[in-house]
């Protein structure tokens, strides 16, 4: 998984899986969702990210299962 934030368009790039993307779908007006061949979702894309999500407190944690 890739996180990427272009902070010139102040896009949210969410690359969950990097595989060939066959379609695109608009979420809402600002959210797109990547789909694969089968249909699951492999990115989303947030479009003014800053006033949508706190960037400077990101973090990630994997929990065990």
């Amino acid at each position: 998984m890739k996180i990427k934030h272009y902070q010139d368009t102040d896009t949210l790039y969410i690359e969950l899986r990097s595989v060939e993307v066959a379609e695109t779908r608009d979420l809402d007006e600002n959210t797109l969702l990547d789909l694969d061949r089968e249909g699951r979702i492999c990115g989303i894309t947030i479009e003014h990210a800053s006033q949508r999500v706190d960037i400077p407190a990101f973090s990630f944690e994997q929990i065990p299962a």
